[in-house]
């Protein structure tokens, strides 16, 4: 069974549901100081260092997502989901979720990690989740892959 699987699978019997979506995820990881000059850069206009993690390093990603899994992991799969830069807030009822989502955006202010309000979406009761749609009714397949596969041009030969 595939680790979607397994997500969507713990999902069951959910009825709320808020995306959070990072602003610039890597440009909120500070570099050590002793790092700083390796990421140093000249133009005519003078010497920068990166002072945050930029886009392009090898370990960017895997740096922020080591970070993201750190700080919510007491409630990963509780009712938390990570994935890259989006945090999936997901609950049984109201009440819960009103809980839920103190408790992340606690944990994002105490740590200083910002989110694209206009990215987000709070208490939905169904939400767009790695190209499927989740509600309390269950989970479908996302309109973007139906409407690739229904748009795909029929084959003319064998070896299409």
């Amino acid at each position: 069974m595939s680790a979607s699987n397994d997500l969507f699978d713990q999902l069951r019997g959910v009825i709320v549901f808020s995306k959070i979506d990072f602003r610039s995820g890597y440009h909120q990881l500070k570099r050590k100081d002793s790092d700083v000059p390796k990421t140093a850069f000249r133009t005519r206009y003078g010497h920068y260092e990166f002072l945050m993690m930029h886009f392009g390093l090898t370990n960017a990603h895997t740096a922020f997502m080591d970070l993201i899994n750190r700080v919510f992991q007491p409630y990963l799969d509780q009712f938390v989901v990570v994935f890259i830069d989006n945090i999936l807030v997901y609950s049984k009822d109201r009440d819960e979720h009103d809980e839920h989502l103190r408790v992340v955006l606690q944990i994002l202010r105490e740590r200083k990690l910002y989110a694209k309000f206009s990215k987000c979406e709070f208490w939905f009761d169904h939400v767009g989740f790695l190209g499927h749609v989740i509600s309390g009714d269950g989970v479908l397949v996302g309109p973007t892959k139906i409407e690739a596969i229904l748009n795909w041009n029929r084959p003319t030969n064998a070896t299409e």
